[in-house]
């Protein structure tokens, strides 16, 4: 998956933790302000022209649930979305992203994509007891874990 390479390639996974040889065992591990991440990475319509690029519309949409303590992935979404504006997919883009047209026919409106996500969310916050920070005054405790929402992009 993609989203998983980005992470990696963000440094937020990492297969194993090595500890260098001059530190001690007893010293106590920082710990990470965010015990959460959610890493999203969004595909979108895109053309080799320049024509349409202000137009672009999420085609994919994927989205990780990332442990920064063990650096696993505890819980996936990911769903393909119907482009409304221009629903034929260029050649580049399909080139460029390597999703089908076909795809993105048997995918859901963006209306029921974002239903699905924050139902997902919302699961994943029962099952982890998981909060968004909105301020300083929003630290972790041991009863909720702190979580923020990761992702990039080079274009608005």
């Amino acid at each position: 998956m993609a989203t998983k390479n980005l992470a990696r390639q963000l440094g937020l996974i990492r297969r194993k933790s090595i500890a260098p040889a001059n530190e001690s065992l007893g010293r106590r591990k920082l710990k990470q302000l965010f015990d959460y991440l959610i890493v999203i990475d969004f595909e979108s319509t895109c053309w080799n022209d320049g024509k349409h690029h202000q137009t672009q519309e999420i085609i994919e949409f994927p989205a990780v649930l990332l442990n920064t303590s063990t650096g696993e992935i505890e819980s996936e979404f990911h769903a393909y979305v119907q482009p409304q504006e221009h629903p034929v997919l260029s050649e580049f883009c399909m080139k460029l992203t390597g999703i089908k047209q076909a795809q993105v026919e048997e995918g859901v409106p963006l209306k029921i994509c974002l239903s699905q996500f924050c139902k997902w969310i919302q699961k994943i916050q029962q099952q982890k007891k998981i909060i968004f920070a909105t301020g300083v005054s929003d630290l972790s405790t041991s009863e909720v874990k702190l979580c923020a929402f990761v992702t990039w992009s080079d274009f608005l």
